[in-house]
């Protein structure tokens, strides 16, 4: 698919989660053309057939298109709910006594009490501790625990219905990140292809390095995206960056997060979370609610406009919506609203300025290419982008934490590298198929799918990075700056 000559690229990518919505026909195709860069596949939902009958409808549409699309799966994790009601719901009055039970019949909540699937609750809260139910919309302070019963009293009441969620305010809940579901959609990941896997509720790094474990040598090619929602992520700066280096992104899942710390706390940590990944080289995406109104509304709210903006400005490498386009009303309407909104936020002046590791010394040839061609070309009048040639997308990737209004061109002759970078900000991915060039021809037929692009015109400079040899790791190693003739 042509890019306009010299129209402006978003540089902020779109993250779109699939579901009934778009199964529709023709919505899927019509929101790829509207932007959507990765889809995310949520394993809470669907059958390994759903996710790889939806996977398989992408890749066919894309290569269509020409557009480079990554898929990313989403491990449902140890969401911790209650059991069902007699009645569906009840409702909870302020002051009220309230008693989580263990041992209830899954199916026999009523007004006083009701069932939990999570059975070490019960060690895991004592008498003071807060509980947070339906994303904090219910709050129960524990009085007592008296096992396999833990007894409260509402502090905020209202409608509570079958299995809405629970969270311990400040965090303590000791389920671990994988449980035995995700196990097995571990495995539907590695056989239907996804480009990234999200893991839910890391608690530290170690989380992270034993989804990549259980990944294993069948799916080493597979990114992994630590969904930052616990407030045991966020504790100390130590583990926080330790769950950021496991990873190969991570999310800002403001959903559980904001719910455990706080939304007075959550402005901050969703800035510091994205300069970190930034610092760190990770890409970063930026999730929940977003513009939760065009579920059922054609048009975004002010105040979500400004979130999705104020996103952008801190840096993000990705947005994502969730319902919108999984069970929305407006699927391609939400996404061509995001395309619009990221578009207006690059266009200020700070989203194009940098200072990134301006005081740092570097330790690797690679990195040391790709940030001085961000720099020139941010300096040096006519230049148009900065074009990468790239085994596995790592030059792009650390040329991209460079804020800039110039295009970043990954040329990959990996189909693994060119659907990976399609998460990365500013990046443009192309495949370039280097089978039977000599070194020597390299550079033209670089230039040669630029300009047949529509990303460069003659007279136009481009600076180009590559290795010595394509196919090698971490070898890049030469920057040259070319004039399109």
């Amino acid at each position: 698919m042509p890019y306009a000559l010299h129209d402006p690229i978003r540089r902020t990518k779109i993250v779109a989660t699939l579901g009934p919505a778009s199964d529709r026909e023709g919505v899927l195709e019509a929101m790829l053309e509207a932007g959507v860069d990765v889809v995310r596949l949520n394993f809470s939902h669907g059958s390994a057939d759903d996710h790889r009958r939806r996977l398989e409808r992408v890749r066919e549409i894309a290569a269509r298109l020409g557009k480079s699309v990554a898929a990313l799966g989403d491990l449902q994790g140890p969401k911790i709910r209650i059991a069902r009601f007699e009645n569906d719901s009840v409702i909870l009055e302020e002051d009220q006594s309230f008693i989580l039970d263990m041992a209830l019949d899954s199916q026999a909540g009523n007004q006083e009490r009701v069932g939990c699937d999570y059975k070490q609750l019960v060690d895991d809260v004592e008498a003071g501790d807060r509980l947070l139910l339906d994303d904090g919309r219910l709050v129960l302070k524990v009085i007592q625990v008296a096992a396999p019963e833990v007894h409260t009293i509402v502090e905020v009441g209202g409608k509570l219905s079958n299995n809405k969620g629970i969270n311990k305010e400040g965090g303590g809940l000791s389920a671990e990140a994988l449980t035995d579901k995700d196990k097995a959609d571990l495995k539907t990941a590695i056989d239907i292809g996804v480009d990234y896997l999200a893991v839910s509720f890391p608690r530290t790094a170690e989380d992270m390095l034993e989804a990549r474990r259980l990944l294993g040598e069948e799916g080493k090619e597979i990114g992994l995206v630590a969904k930052i929602e616990r407030a045991e992520a966020v504790a100390d700066e130590a583990t926080l960056d330790g769950i950021i280096e496991a990873s190969e992104a991570v999310m800002v899942a403001r959903g559980d997060l904001g719910v455990e710390i706080g939304d007075a706390q959550l402005i901050g940590i969703q800035k510091r979370l994205i300069k970190r990944a930034r610092t760190l080289n990770r890409a970063v995406i930026t999730a929940t609610q977003m513009m939760e109104s065009m579920i059922s509304s054609p048009l975004p709210t002010r105040a979500e406009v400004f979130d999705v903006a104020n996103a952008v400005l801190d840096g993000t490498d990705a947005v994502m919506l969730s319902a919108e386009t999984a069970a929305g009303d407006y699927p391609v309407e939400t996404v061509e609203a995001m395309h619009r909104l990221c578009l207006g936020a690059e266009r200020e002046r700070t989203a194009q300025e940098s200072g990134h590791r301006m005081h740092e010394g570097f330790s690797r040839i690679d990195e040391t290419v790709a940030l001085s061609a961000m720099y020139a070309a941010n300096h040096l009048e006519g230049v148009a982008g900065i074009a990468c040639m790239t085994a596995t997308g790592y030059t792009p990737l650390i040329a991209s934490r460079i804020r800039s209004g110039l295009p970043i061109v990954g040329l990959a002759h990996s189909p693994i590298a060119h659907r990976r970078m399609a998460l990365y900000r500013g990046v443009v991915s192309l495949y370039f198929d280097t089978d039977g060039l000599e070194p020597s021809e390299m550079d033209a037929a670089a230039m040669k799918i630029l300009t047949d692009r529509g990303l460069i015109l003659p007279g136009d400079h481009i600076i180009l990075t590559r290795g010595d040899h394509m196919n090698a790791h971490g070898g890049t190693n030469t920057l040259k700056i070319l004039e399109v003739r």
